[in-house]
């Protein structure tokens, strides 16, 4: 667990941790991602009713709306989708669901709100959606560098691992598995599924 650093704002403390995470991931996130995940994490910090809402239901109902309504529904269905899997993945399976499921619908939301328009913002959010699973990876990486255990079960991480490619669900498997030959064979003959 990393000592908490003290920053002078609250949005400050977000951009620390998660660039703390992107070092930790050893990947490179563009800024204006990372931009995005802080603005995400400082919006539904104090939300805890973001939970209360079936983000399914969400999805359909935002192909009802119309005009913005049906802009910042998409939003926000990736935005909680994205949430849900890189914060709360073990969430997902006490509402009988993979964590898979919600990337898949994050992904699919972003990628429709990205095809609304041909604007520099609507790319952006086909942007977010190929890149899901990286920010999921960089949010996962803030709750370990918070020092919270993994939440998954192994096989919760496996399913995650073998239907995004999520690197940190893979770390899951390599730090909860004893026979690191045993898993090496299991990665090589079972390569994750997407793309």
């Amino acid at each position: 667990m990393s000592p908490i650093r003290l920053e002078p704002t609250s949005q400050a403390q977000w951009y620390a941790l998660v660039q703390e995470a992107i070092a930790a991931n050893g990947v490179c996130v563009k800024e204006d991602l990372e931009h995005y995940l802080v603005l995400l994490l400082m919006r539904f910090m104090n939300n805890a009713h973001v939970f209360n809402h079936s983000v399914t239901l969400e999805y359909l109902k935002s192909h009802e709306a119309l005009g913005p309504l049906r802009g910042d529904s998409l939003r926000d269905v990736g935005d909680k989708c994205l949430l849900f899997s890189g914060l709360f993945p073990q969430w997902a399976y006490t509402r009988e669901r993979k964590a898979s499921y919600y990337v898949t619908l994050g992904r699919q939301a972003y990628g429709t709100l990205g095809d609304l328009a041909h604007t520099d913002l609507n790319r952006f959010y086909s942007t977010l959606g190929e890149n899901f699973v990286l920010l999921m990876d960089v949010l996962l990486a803030t709750r370990r560098l918070q020092g919270a255990v993994y939440s998954l079960t192994p096989l919760e991480a496996e399913h995650l691992w073998y239907e995004t490619g999520s690197q940190q669900a893979r770390r899951m498997l390599e730090e909860n598995c004893e026979d690191a030959t045993l898993l090496e064979m299991f990665f090589k003959n079972f390569p994750h599924k997407a793309n």
